[in-house]
């Protein structure tokens, strides 16, 4: 029976308790064939149609390693800052579960291929946090479960199970950091930032697409309290398989707040694995955790050890691309802008389409105005995000340059984004088909600018008198007979020629 326990506030837990987390993420790496067999790795295949004796766990089967997943294991350990080890081997990881035909995991345990390295982060405030990386290691995932009959999809309440194997056997690292400890009340906002800056550094490495929503990088949150001033850690809950960079955040907080309750109500935290709803925000209880000696881990005895030579391991390290924090760094010092307009663009998720319409042509001022003004605003407006925009990098680049050619204002700019996004067609065919390009015939200028002075001469006389501001109303009157398309700096500039008085 589960005991039903109220909150407490996140900041009262804080004021008693230090948060510890660990956090264990699992990539599904892209490779084109699983860990240990020749079975496709393709996604939507019919169910157990990508499987063979191997990754069914059949009798007398035998399993030879992907090259390319230890070669993908080695390049993510290498953009951790870890060393990599000159020999290790796989172990069996025994337990029972439908979902794992052998009955066994093949996994490493004490011997990971990877260990002892870190990743910086960013926080929201640009403030740069280091998380400890114990291990990253090799492993094989499992196949999928579906739970039929009952209201919520899991196994409570389902009348009967149907089980996948094509999922069994794809090649997975997973990462685990070692205890991050120091972060106190930004404790959730630094699990959120690992895993964000860890799902930015597998991308750029390629070995992943690390789609969370998919189920290629899945988070389990570990979670302790202690109490200020005491050295030991708490029990520990884990959070398994949260499959988001927000869900993440509010699990991590989620269990501080439950922990400080228990603690405080004089209960006792259970070791156990839990299940986050992204519903509500909340955990249940899943099942009590298992320690490693319960896995009953020993040697794989039908796998040779991984010795990856020195040279091999230096190859694959000058091959690295540049990783993500040092890519945005030097983009900021190029753009010259500060850090928290940095962090801007990217909670916008803008940076990947900016960098793209720079690369297009257009100026970097240019391609983050139009991005993160007029576009994001858009983007708010109809709930979408910005590349799913029905608009290209290419296209804003295109609109970037007929502003400096001077074929358009920002006025009429916005009104060819508009179309653009209507579906009106490319930037230059809303300008054909919208007439707005601006007024460039001298002669059509000069007339609109003597139509406003005479038909203003009041203003026209106190521009005269020296009041030069003044002429700001008889150029937004040319603007206004010219619908917008004149150019107001060449505007200004035959008022003040017609009027006989010079800018200084």
């Amino acid at each position: 029976m589960t005991t039903t326990i109220d909150l407490v506030s996140y900041e009262d837990a804080l004021a008693s308790y230090d948060p510890v987390m660990g956090l264990e993420v699992h990539v599904e790496l892209g490779t084109k064939t699983k860990m240990f067999c020749g079975c496709s790795t393709e996604l939507g295949a019919e169910p157990n149609s990508q499987t063979c004796p191997t990754c069914l766990g059949m009798p007398g089967s035998l399993p030879v390693v992907n090259a390319t997943g230890v070669e993908s294991a080695i390049r993510i350990g290498l953009a951790l800052n870890c060393e990599i080890a000159e020999w290790c081997r796989f172990a069996r990881k025994n337990y029972f579960y439908p979902d794992m035909p052998k009955n066994f995991q093949t996994s490493q345990y004490d011997e990971p291929i990877a260990f002892n390295g870190y990743l910086d982060v960013q926080l929201e405030d640009g403030e740069t946090f280091r998380v400890e990386i114990e291990r990253a290691h090799m492993e094989e995932d499992t196949g999928k479960s579906m739970h039929v009959g009952g209201a919520t999809g899991r196994i409570h309440g389902a009348s009967h199970s149907l089980l996948d194997y094509n999922r069994a056997g794809i090649p997975l690292i997973e990462i685990v950091t070692k205890p991050i400890e120091g972060a106190g009340e930004r404790a959730p906002e630094v699990a959120k930032a690992y895993v964000r800056e860890l799902r930015e550094v597998i991308k750029a490495l390629g070995v992943s697409e690390a789609r969370m929503e998919m189920g290629q990088m899945r988070c389990d949150v570990n979670l302790s309290l202690r109490p200020h001033g005491r050295e030991k850690f708490g029990t520990r809950s884990e959070t398994k398989n949260v499959n988001s960079l927000r869900s993440v955040e509010r699990a991590a907080r989620f269990e501080i707040q439950r922990h400080a309750a228990v603690l405080n109500s004089g209960g006792t935290i259970i070791q156990e694995t839990r299940h986050f709803h992204e519903d509500t925000g909340s955990t249940t209880s899943g099942r009590v955790k298992e320690e490693a000696e319960d896995y009953r881990y020993f040697p794989e005895p039908d796998l040779v050890p991984v010795a990856p030579t020195r040279e091999w391991v230096e190859e694959i390290r000058s091959g690295l691309p540049e990783l993500p924090l040092v890519r945005r760094n030097r983009l900021r010092e190029e753009w010259g802008i500060s850090g928290t307009e940095m962090q801007a663009i990217l909670n916008a998720g803008a940076l990947e389409t900016i960098v793209a319409t720079i690369d297009a042509g257009a100026d970097a001022g240019s391609a983050r105005k139009w991005w993160m003004g007029e576009l994001a605003r858009s983007a708010n407006e109809s709930g979408k995000t910005l590349d799913e925009l029905a608009i290209t990098p290419e296209q804003v680049a295109r609109v970037s340059k007929l502003v400096s050619s001077g074929d358009l204002n920002d006025k009429l700019a916005r009104q060819v984004i508009e179309g653009v996004l209507a579906g009106e067609g490319t930037p230059d065919e809303v300008v054909d088909k919208r007439g707005l390009k601006v007024v460039s015939d001298e002669g059509a200028l000069t007339t609109a600018v003597e139509e406003a002075i005479a038909g203003n001469p009041g203003i026209a006389d106190k521009i005269r008198g020296g009041k030069v501001a003044a002429a700001g109303a008889l150029v937004g009157a040319v603007m206004k007979a010219t619908r917008g398309q004149a150019d107001a700096a060449r505007v200004k500039e035959l008022i003040l020629e017609k009027l006989g008085v010079s800018e200084g």
